[in-house]
């Protein structure tokens, strides 16, 4: 028996499938059941030119051509648009869809599910939330028969590279991030990643998996790395943590919480650990207690690795018939708004050089009902107008973001405060 692949995108991704299925064209087989065929590889423009594995008589401009003949379509494309039309297409056709594209799912994955479910076809996206980690699997199908207390992650390579790079070497921020553009760890136009945007599309996906409830990329609070300095990162190994860009999706009584934002993360969690442009998703399960997803979440081979794994789960049920998991949103919780979130947080605050100031600092803590964990003072320094200044650490307990920013305003109002410098998440061991 022999499935029909429509490839929709030649980019790097979309080159190793082609060459991927080419190459290993015996053991796929095999493992699907059915021998895999590629009957066309749509893209833009036809005569760009190609790596020299991609069979240029399979290109062509006319996706619409090639996915109404398909078994299966792949969409490499991105974006929202044309990759929603066409994969609204395929259902429309009866054609399963495999995808990587993580911003359209966040955005429009209700209909898409919708649609494959009345189309009777599956739909796959395993690479759209960490390349070639199996977290998707993990939640939809190994996880099923336990109940998710939460979902946290490093989900983005770009940014743990530069936050890596900032902690190891005491580099600031745009100078690392000019070398991993270099390195092409970072885009042209890093702005989904530095601001997080590509965090919080991949955590609205795992949310929705994890809670059985509709998440989207809106619904996620999301802080980029932009305003992180070596100072902070100094500081942070001073305290014993690393800061990550953590993407976190967690069950509260009253809903689900989900935000994407730089976190102090002890050295004591496996989150501390993950170096460079890697990818780890840490699940919590009332059963199967912690649980950590670790592997590379970017780059060509990796990637097409976590596509052809729903490629042949997909032509496995053509063969022999079958579904993937439906998309089930039973437990429909509400996602709680940004000042619902409870976390411990780092505050550092200047404060005036006096005796009795810190007791005044604690005090507005305590009117806003935000436990103190513990503060380090570091004294001699100078504000604007050679005013004598410390500096106060504060760490809290746990405390709902909006006593947080209640106790931030206060302090900023206070006569004996030279100003807030920053405030940023801790992550529990």
């Amino acid at each position: 028996m022999e499935v029909k692949i429509a490839l929709l995108g030649c980019g790097t991704v979309g080159t190793q499938v082609a060459r991927l299925i080419d190459e290993q064209a015996e053991d796929l087989t095999a493992r699907a059941g059915a021998t895999l065929k590629i009957i066309g590889i749509a893209v833009r423009d036809v005569a760009a030119p190609r790596d020299p594995s991609i069979d240029r008589s399979l290109l062509t401009d006319d996706a619409e051509a090639i996915i109404a003949q398909a078994d299966i379509v792949i969409e490499l494309i991105g974006g929202i648009e044309p990759a929603r039309t066409y994969i609204l297409s395929a259902f429309a056709h009866g054609v399963s869809v495999v995808t990587g594209n993580k911003a359209l799912l966040a955005a429009h994955g209700p209909e898409l599910y919708d649609a494959a479910a009345g189309a009777d076809v599956d739909l796959y996206y395993e690479a759209a939330v960490a390349g070639a980690v199996p977290v998707v699997y993990g939640l939809r199908e190994s996880l099923a028969g336990d109940r998710i207390t939460a979902v946290l992650g490093i989900v983005n390579g770009t940014t743990n590279y530069i936050l890596d790079e900032m902690t190891t070497k005491g580099l600031e921020f745009e100078d690392v991030l000019a070398e991993a553009q270099r390195l092409g760890y970072a885009e042209a136009d890093p702005t989904a990643d530095v601001n997080g945007h590509d965090a919080a599309a991949k955590c609205a996906i795992l949310a929705s998996l994890a809670f059985h409830s509709r998440v989207s990329a809106e619904d996620v609070h999301v802080h980029g790395i932009r305003d992180v300095t070596a100072d902070d990162i100094a500081a942070a190994t001073r305290s014993g943590y690393v800061v990550k860009l953590i993407a976190t999706a967690r069950r509260r009584p009253q809903g689900i919480e989900v935000h994407v934002g730089p976190t102090l993360v002890p050295l004591s969690h496996p989150l501390a650990s993950v170096h460079g442009p890697f990818n780890a998703v840490v699940i919590e399960a009332e059963s199967a207690d912690r649980l950590m997803f670790y592997g590379r979440g970017a780059g060509g081979a990796p990637t097409a690795s976590a596509v052809l794994s729903d490629v042949v789960a997909a032509a496995s049920h053509i063969v022999g018939g079958g579904h993937a998991p439906r998309e089930l949103i039973y437990a429909d919780l509400p996602v709680l708004s940004p000042s619902q979130a409870i976390s411990r947080f780092q505050v550092e605050v200047e404060v005036d050089d006096q005796v009795g100031v810190l007791t005044k600092v604690t005090g507005v803590f305590a009117r806003h009902d935000v436990s103190i964990s513990s503060v380090f003072q570091d004294t001699g320094h100078t504000h604007s107008a050679d005013r004598p200044v410390c500096r106060l650490t504060v760490t809290t307990h746990a405390a709902s973001q909006e006593d947080l920013e209640a106790t931030i305003e206060e302090l900023n109002d206070s006569t004996f405060v030279a100003g807030v410098n920053h405030v940023i998440r801790v992550e529990e061991s």
